[in-house]
């Protein structure tokens, strides 16, 4: 099967508060409110879309969900480098998985 293999970074001068926006948008965070009395997460882009996270700023994922990823990324003028790459069972599988979890 073949994937995409998606290598980006925020510019060296980004603003801190829109790189912890990016974050925020692109992975989700967990949270809480009243002094950690309630508990909850943001979602994020990546919550929707299956993916392999290999190093910080190094996803894989399926070839149709490479669109999606790449008008993200260029609204944070994000560095972006696209290569198809064929993937291994466990990228398969990993990819797979997450999958199945999101449509239950």
């Amino acid at each position: 099967m073949i994937g995409k293999i998606i290598v980006f970074r925020l510019l060296k001068r980004t603003n801190h508060n829109i790189v912890n926006q990016f974050c925020k948008r692109f992975y989700g965070q967990k949270t809480s409110s009243h002094k950690g009395k309630y508990r909850y997460r943001i979602r994020g882009l990546l919550d929707d879309i299956p993916y392999v996270k290999l190093i910080r700023g190094v996803i894989i994922i399926h070839e149709n969900n490479a669109k999606k990823i790449v008008r993200f990324l260029k609204k944070y003028n994000a560095e972006i480098y696209i290569r198809d790459i064929i993937l291994t069972h466990k990228d398969e599988k990993s990819l797979q998985i997450q999958e199945r979890k999101r449509n239950n």
